[in-house]
Order: C-alpha cells, then structure tokens, then sequence
C-alpha cells in the first residue's frame, strides 16, 4: 500500500512510549498530540512582576517573555500539495491559561526529516494562569489537521528548506 499521509516517530523518541496520534470520534477533523515527558509551561506573570519590580528600581534590562517550546517526538509525512495545521485544544486556554504564541502552527511537507530536528512537530505555549501549569507525560497537548492547499497562477517558488523550526525566513 503506498503511502499517502500519517505520522512516525521522531529520532531519539523510539524509546520514550510514545503515541502515534490518533482521532478520538469518528467525525473528529483533527489528531491529538500527547506529550512524550512531564513539562512545566511559567507562568508569564512571573516574568512581568520581575520586570516591573525591575523598572521600579530603575533597571534598564529586563527578561523577556518566551513562550515554552514542547517537542511532541512526532513527525507527520504527506503531499507536497498539502500542509499540516497545528492548533491549541479548545479546553487549554479555560482550563489550563495555554495559549498558542503562533495561533495557529503550519508545516509544509518538506518540514518531515529535516536535518535540524527530523521534522519533530512542537508547539510553542505561553501560560496565562498565575501559576506554572505542568502537562504530564501522555497529556493531549494540541491538535494537527491535514489539508490540502492551492497555488497561485504565477507562483515561482524554487528554495529548498534547510533547517526546522523557523527555518523558512532564516538568512
């Protein structure tokens, strides 16, 4: 049977337990991506107070505000005419103050085995809740959804991806 789209583990997560997404009904439009570890996303209100408390005191640097990267150890292969969208569960900003810095994650097919991350598909959190939220391993932590895509008449796009996360504007 050939091929067409799915998801594979990442290198270096073979070992980890991890979860092959999966839709939970039968009218699901999207995957869930589980976290492969327990990790912690901030608070980002720890940062804002210690840079407040900063310019109170006159203080000209000030920390700044990142969002949490969280590798998922998945990897999703599909046409050259399609992209995968990665979205914030719907329950995330409610229940845990989650949300995505980017709204929405795009990956073009060429993302799958990049030489800089082998195409591991991560979501990139900010925590709006005054405390840190911890995501346990196997916890859903977003969702991907494959569609397909249209070109413009007059598209002339000739570069080749050289890198992973971010890599398309790299100079």
């Amino acid at each position: 049977m050939e091929r067409v789209r799915g998801f594979e583990i990442c290198k270096g997560y073979e070992n980890m337990e991890v979860h092959l997404p999966i839709r939970k009904t039968a009218h699901s439009v999207a995957y869930d991506l589980e976290t492969p570890e327990d990790i912690t996303i901030p608070s980002i209100w720890k940062t804002v107070f210690t840079n407040f408390s900063k310019w109170l005191k006159g203080e000209k640097e000030f920390e700044n505000i990142k969002p949490t990267m969280i590798k998922t150890g998945i990897k999703a292969y599909f046409g050259t005419d399609e992209a995968l969208f990665l979205l914030n569960r719907s329950s995330n900003p409610g229940k845990r103050g989650l949300v995505l810095a980017n709204s929405v994650g795009l990956i073009e097919s060429d993302y799958y085995n990049n030489q800089d991350n082998d195409g591991n598909l991560i979501f990139a959190y900010y925590n709006f809740f005054p405390v840190d939220v911890t995501l346990k391993k196997f916890d859903v932590v977003g969702q991907a959804y494959f569609q397909k895509y249209l070109k413009a008449d007059n598209d002339q796009a000739t570069g080749i991806r050289t890198g992973g996360f971010g890599s398309t504007d790299a100079k």
